[in-house]
């Protein structure tokens, strides 16, 4: 199962507008993803509640682990989204 450390790009970290955004691509993916600090138990990717309530900030590392059909594929899809800040992108 790929995994991969991203730094968190939207200015104010992950809350709901952000982390809306990514927990939708996640559910989207159709894979298992868990999101969370390295060397934590990570969380369910696809759950807006767990996704904030981890309270990750702007230059924060976040650990993302994929497991399913095109996992690689779908890592590199959020790791994007999470080294984007998806505040700007919405303006």
């Amino acid at each position: 199962m790929p995994q991969r450390n991203v730094t968190i790009a939207s200015s104010v970290g992950l809350h709901a507008r952000p982390a809306g955004i990514f927990t939708k691509a996640a559910t989207a993916s159709g894979a298992q993803v868990t999101i969370g600090r390295p060397g934590d138990a990570g969380v369910n990717a696809a759950s807006l509640l767990m996704v904030m309530g981890l309270g990750l900030k702007h230059g924060e590392t976040a650990e993302l682990v994929v497991e399913g059909a095109d996992a690689d594929t779908v890592l590199n899809q959020l790791a994007g989204l999470l080294a984007t800040d998806l505040d700007a992108a919405g303006e």
